[in-house]
């Protein structure tokens, strides 16, 4: 199935027009909450060994905790990665500190990960903002202090992107920090209806599911200037259908073992496609 879908991917771009395999191109590999099928997911640890694997660009989670730190996690409770059914929300940093994952992993904060990736030579990271539930008042503590947290420590030449499903949040951060580059997440894919949101929110930047993206609907979207990123991405063969159907960037929950096959069989492919 892989040689079959890597043979798939490399015939569309030559017979699409695109560069041949012999020549270069480029996509960006990101690794989903550190690379969600490989770590510990939005642990420290999850981060840290994916970095040392080769993977330095990424996509995380920010919540609010009750007493307004923001702490990395995907999930509204604990139960899933931590075993103890708390909710993150609802519960202080001093409550979290308390409990370690089933991998035996502490809770992790985001200034916390704005020092390692401030450190490391990271090029691309994706604060997404999950802010559904907020309200504006809250909005409004949770964007700033998420700026403020992290662009600081932001290391010259990577590029932060402010990602979410809420378009409140967007907005809320693009009104009290203008300089932001913004994302908007749908669970749709690509299409003429997701390009007029992205436009309206003042942005050019989307995270679409990969299912059901056309190869004209990205070319829509490439020519209204919006950097788009695929996903989910639970497999290589993800990567290499969105590799294939034009995308900027590839979400994977598997980035070292992407970045293995490219390197192994698409040499050819640059996995740290220029975004800014």
């Amino acid at each position: 199935m892989k040689k079959l879908l890597y043979i798939l991917s490399a015939a569309l771009f030559v017979g699409c027009g695109s560069a041949p395999v012999e020549q270069s191109a480029e996509i960006q590999v990101i690794g989903h909450r550190g690379g969600r099928y490989e770590v510990d997911e939005n642990t420290l640890s999850a981060f840290v060994e994916s970095y040392n694997n080769g993977v330095n660009s990424y996509e995380t989670d920010v919540r609010l905790t009750a007493d307004n730190e923001l702490v990395i996690s995907h999930d509204a409770s604990l139960k899933r990665i931590f075993g103890v059914d708390v909710d993150v929300e609802k519960s202080t940093r001093a409550e979290l500190t308390q409990h370690k994952s089933l991998k035996g992993n502490p809770v992790l904060f985001v200034d916390e990960l704005a020092a390692f990736y401030g450190s490391k030579d990271v090029r691309y990271v994706e604060w997404e903002m999950k802010s559904n539930n907020y309200t504006p008042e809250q909005l409004k503590i949770y964007c700033d202090k998420l700026y403020n947290t992290v662009m600081p420590l932001k290391p010259e030449n990577t590029l932060y992107i402010f990602s979410s499903f809420d378009e409140r949040a967007i907005l809320t951060m693009k009104e009290l920090h203008p300089d932001i580059e913004g994302m908007y997440i749908t669970a749709q894919p690509v299409c003429d209806e997701v390009i007029e949101k992205v436009l309206s929110l003042g942005i050019h930047r989307v995270g679409a599911t990969i299912h059901a993206t056309s190869r004209d609907a990205m070319k829509k979207a490439h020519e209204a200037g919006i950097v788009v990123n695929l996903w989910p991405g639970k497999c290589v063969e993800d990567f290499q259908l969105a590799y294939a159907l034009g995308a900027d960037i590839a979400c994977s929950d598997v980035p070292v073992a992407v970045l293995n096959f490219i390197k192994d069989n698409m040499k050819w492919i640059n996995p740290n496609k220029d975004l800014k």
